[in-house]
C-alpha cells in the first residue's frame, strides 16, 4: 500500500511539472469516448444500443479538431473553448444523428471556469449553456424534450460550477500557503530583529561599564603613580579605589555577558541590572577618584520601568565619566533627576572646558574637528567612539529626547528626558 500511494505521489507530481503530456492524455480520452459515443444509438428498440450506427466522415473529422484543441486548453482557454464551442454548434445542426462534439466543449468550459475569475466563469458559463442547449433544442435532428438536450444543459453548468469550485479551492490553498510563508518570514525578522536590537543593548552596556571602570582606574593609577614616594599611604588608598573600581567592573561584565548564557550554563546572573537605586553608590565611587558630584532629586523615590532606570543610570554613568576625563581637573559636576507628569528628566551639568579641536587637516589633530552631533566631554568624541550615539540610541529606544551641548559660560549639558511608559520590548 505504501509502495502504490508513493508511486501515485510521484505520477501526479510528474503531471504537475509536465501539464502539456496531462491535457495531451486528456484529449485522447476525450477523442476515445466521443468515437465510442458516435457508434451508440440511444433510441434502441430496448434501449442505447452499441454499433447500431456509423458516424459520417464529417463528424470524425470535427471529433479530432475538437480533440486536438484540448490540448491547448491550459493556455488558451477563451480560443479553445469558442473553437470546440463553434464545432459543436456545427455538430447539433448538421449531424444527423449528431456525434458528441459538445464533449469538448464542456471540457473547455471547465477549463475556463477553473483558471479565470467567478464573473467571468458565469457569464462565459451561461452564454455557453445557452447558445449549445438552444442549438440542440430548436435545430438539432432530435426533438427539443429529449434528454440528450437537457443532459447539455446539465453538463454545461455543472462544468462551469466545477470549475469555479476548482479555482476557488485553488485560491484558497494558495492564500493559506503565502499566510503561513509570510508568517515564517515575519518570525524570522522579528527574531533577526530581537537579536540585533539585543546585541546593541549588551554593546551599550558594554561601552558604558567599559568606559565608566576603565577610565576610574586609569585615574587613580595616575594619582598612585604620582604620590608614590612622597605619601604612599595615599598612594595605598588610590590603589585601593583602583581594586574596587576593577572589581566592580568585572561583576558588572559578568552579569552582561551572563546573559549570553545558555539555559544550562552554570552561575546564570542573579543580580538585577543597576538603576537609580545605587545612583549614591555611583557618585561616590567619582567623588573618591577626584571629581566632585552634587546630586539633586525629585522622582518621589519611585522607581520607574526596569527599561528607563537602567538608560537614566547609565547616561548619568557615562555623562560623569566624560566630566572627569575631559573637564578638567577643577571641574565639579551637578546631577538633577525630576520626575516631570509621565517624564522623567535627567540632567548632567559640568563647569569644565571641553579641549580645543584642531581644524580639518590639522597635523597634530588629523582626525579633523568633531561631527556637529558630537559631544565636546564625550569620552570617545576625538577617536569616533559611541557615548554620546550609546546614549542617543537608548534615549531614542525609550521614545524618549536627549539634548547636549556646550553651556553658556563654560561647561557642558547633557539632558534626557525619558517617558516612563516605557515601549514594550524596550523593558528588559
Amino acid at each position: 500500500m505504501t509502495s502504490l500511494a508513493s508511486g501515485f505521489a510521484r505520477t501526479q507530481r510528474w503531471l504537475r511539472e509536465h501539464p502539456l503530456a496531462l491535457d495531451g492524455s486528456l484529449a485522447v480520452t476525450v477523442l476515445i469516448c466521443m468515437v465510442i459515443g458516435s457508434f451508440a444509438e440511444p433510441y434502441g428498440e430496448h434501449g442505447p444500443e452499441f454499433g447500431a450506427r456509423t458516424p459520417e466522415l464529417r463528424s470524425v473529422v470535427l471529433i479530432a479538431l475538437v480533440s486536438a484543441a484540448l490540448v491547448f486548453r491550459r493556455s488558451r482557454p477563451m480560443g479553445v473553448l469558442l473553437f470546440t464551442g463553434l464545432l459543436s454548434v456545427t455538430e447539433l445542426i448538421i449531424g444527423d444523428p449528431a456525434a458528441p462534439v459538445v464533449m469538448s466543449a464542456v471540457i473547455a468550459l471547465y477549463t475556463v471556469g477553473s483558471r479565470t475569475d467567478r464573473p467571468t466563469t458565469w457569464r462565459v458559463g451561461l452564454l455557453a449553456m445557452t447558445v449549445l442547449t438552444g442549438t440542440a433544442m430548436f435545430f438539432g435532428s432530435t426533438p427539443w424534450y429529449t434528454q440528450e438536450n437537457l443532459g447539455i444543459f446539465a453538463w454545461t453548468g455543472m462544468a462551469a460550477a466545477a470549475g469555479d469550485a476548482v479555482r476557488s479551492r485553488r485560491a484558497f490553498v494558495d492564500a493559506i500557503r503565502e499566510r503561513a510563508e509570510r508568517a515564517e518570514r515575519t518570525r524570522e525578522e522579528e527574531a533577526r530583529r530581537r537579536v540585533a536590537e539585543e546585541r546593541l543593548r549588551i554593546a551599550r552596556d558594554l561601552h558604558d561599564v567599559v568606559a565608566h571602570h576603565i577610565a576610574l582606574v586609569n585615574v587613580q593609577a595616575g594619582v598612585a603613580a604620582h604620590v608614590m614616594d612622597r605619601r604612599p599611604d595615599q598612594a595605598k588608598e588610590a590603589l585601593a579605589h583602583v581594586r574596587e573600581a576593577s572589581r566592580s567592573a568585572l561583576n558588572e561584565l559578568r552579569a552582561t555577558v551572563g546573559l549570553l548564557r545558555q539555559s544550562g550554563d552554570p552561575e546564570a546572573p542573579t543580580e538585577p541590572a543597576p538603576g537609580l537605586a545605587v545612583l549614591d553608590a555611583l557618585v561616590t565611587t567619582f567623588r573618591q577618584a577626584g571629581l566632585p558630584v552634587e546630586v539633586a532629586r525629585a522622582d518621589d523615590g519611585a522607581r520607574p520601568p526596569s527599561a528607563v532606570d537602567l538608560a537614566a543610570y547609565r547616561i548619568i554613568q557615562e555623562a560623569l565619566t566624560n566630566v572627569q576625563k575631559h573637564a578638567g581637573r577643577e571641574a565639579t559636576a551637578e546631577v538633577s533627576v525630576i520626575r516631570v507628569g509621565a517624564t522623567l528628566e535627567v540632567t548632567v551639568l559640568d563647569n569644565g572646558k571641553a579641549p580645543e579641536l584642531c581644524p580639518a587637516g590639522c597635523a597634530d589633530h588629523p582626525g579633523g574637528p568633531l561631527p556637529p552631533a558630537a559631544d565636546p566631554s564625550d569620552s570617545e568624541s576625538g577617536g569616533g567612539g559611541h557615548g554620546l550615539l550609546g546614549m542617543r540610541e537608548r534615549v531614542t529606544a525609550l521614545g524618549g529626547r536627549l539634548s547636549a551641548g556646550p553651556r553658556y559660560g563654560g561647561g557642558f549639558r547633557v539632558q534626557a528626558i525619558l517617558p516612563l511608559t516605557a515601549r514594550t520590548g524596550e523593558n528588559r
